[in-house]
């Protein structure tokens, strides 16, 4: 039976964890120092906690981090792998810059372990949706081949080390950079006192944009401060020549601001629920 180590049991973590057990995969999670919903929905899923001694042996550790922390855990994981006694498999699976990827790679000794570029689209695995991706990139002997038949979509992208990373840079700066432009001007409507007409002009004019918004700025709130350094990963990305690393700067401190909100009561996100509501 295939082992698979998953560094992180958030949403995602767990959501692709679950979807592995369902597949026939022992699926072992670090848990020492998590919160107790972390390990009960580490536990709902069927994920096993497990040391890091542990984590490293199994066939394939997958890292799902905020963005924040990818670089952490891959220094954590590659100190216990140098006193492992075989060659381990790493993937890094967050939403990273590839010159961020590429710190988290030097983190290792390529004697020690083989790193493996991935990329998560999508929601989280659950019953009744199959729309989570997995991209992989720098992974010439194929060793993401063990996760494939598990109930997981694997996507092998034939380029180096950072490909992967370079997808997801791309896709969720347009995916979350349309959610946060459309935060933006929506607080900036209800400040000017335009957010009815507004709200009323992109159910007219732009039906599939209005549903968009209406479904996908609610779902950001608890996301917001994780988004944050992902921002600014895609600003890194884009480079200080490009003026639209700009954008992202600014989205940070937008994703700041909501999280921010959220911890301080969500006046800001009860002022947008009730907008969005309105048809």
């Amino acid at each position: 039976m295939a082992v698979i180590a998953i560094f992180g049991a958030g949403a995602m973590g767990a959501g692709i964890g679950r979807r592995l057990v369902e597949g026939g995969a022992t699926v072992l999670t670090y848990l020492e120092g998590r919160s107790p919903a972390t390990r009960e929905r580490a536990e709902a899923a069927g994920m096993r906690p497990a040391s890091l001694e542990e984590m490293v042996a199994a066939d394939i550790i997958l890292s799902i981090v905020p963005p924040a922390e990818a670089v952490s855990v891959a220094e954590k994981l590659a100190a216990v792998a140098a006193g492992h006694g075989k060659r381990i498999t790493f993937m890094d699976c967050n939403a990273i810059s590839p010159k961020t990827m590429g710190e988290v790679a030097k983190r290792f000794d390529p004697q020690h372990a083989e790193v493996l570029d991935g990329s998560i689209i999508g929601m989280p695995p659950k019953p009744g949706y199959d729309g989570t991706k997995l991209y992989v990139s720098g992974d010439a002997g194929n060793r993401s081949g063990i996760l494939a038949g598990r109930g997981l979509d694997i996507r092998r992208i034939d380029g180096p080390l950072g490909a992967a990373s370079a997808l997801k840079m791309c896709y969720g700066g347009i995916n979350k950079g349309v959610i946060g432009l459309g935060t933006a001007m929506m607080l900036a409507a209800i400040r000017s006192g335009a957010d009815q007409s507004l709200k009323g002009e992109l159910a007219d004019s732009a039906p599939d944009l209005n549903r968009k918004l209406s479904l996908g700025i609610p779902d950001m709130y608890p996301k917001a401060y994780r988004w944050v350094a992902e921002m600014e990963e895609i600003a890194a990305f884009l480079g200080e020549d490009d003026p639209a690393s700009l954008i992202f700067r600014g989205m940070a401190g937008l994703y700041r601001k909501v999280a921010e909100d959220r911890n301080a009561g969500g006046e800001l996100a009860a002022q947008l629920d009730g907008l969005l509501a309105r048809e």
